[in-house]
């Protein structure tokens, strides 16, 4: 018991669903981390038909690359693009694979580097910086503690 109390948690830890829901809390009431003016109407890809319901939806995917950046480091704008892509469907033709909109993950990173959460490489693709990987340690900590209660 008493190793389980010292060892830290990480972003390992715990599951990606709690981890984002209170990163993106976190960057909710931060006030570095800002809205920018389009979110409410621009899409996430082109296959979507419209914008994202939800009011949070920018600190959620902001969130949701934060742990990305810290879990592979290196992954960079074309790849999260693949990853958030999906399939555009095209009525009667067959699916087909899109990759969603570089803008919106471009200017998250951005932001977080400007948050000092996270760096450039010099071989491309962005990484955690030492203060960044503390702040998301420190967050599953409190998130991995809230569960337990």
């Amino acid at each position: 018991m008493a190793e389980e109390e010292t060892r830290g948690i990480c972003v390992r830890d715990i599951s990606a669903e709690a981890f984002i829901t209170g990163y993106a809390e976190h960057l909710k009431n931060s006030d570095k981390f800002e809205l920018p003016v389009w979110a409410d109407t621009v899409k996430t890809a082109t296959f979507k038909e419209l914008a994202p319901y939800g009011d949070d939806w920018y600190y959620i995917r902001a969130a949701s690359i934060a742990r990305k950046v810290y879990l592979r480091p290196g992954i960079g704008i074309g790849q999260l693009r693949k990853w958030y892509g999906g399939n555009a469907r095209r009525g009667a033709k067959t699916e087909h694979f899109r990759r969603a909109n570089g803008g919106i993950i471009r200017s998250v990173l951005l932001q977080l580097e400007e948050m000092k959460v996270c760096e450039k490489l010099p071989s491309g693709g962005r990484q955690m910086s030492r203060v960044g990987q503390q702040d998301l340690d420190r967050i599953a900590g409190v998130v991995y503690h809230d569960q337990e209660d």
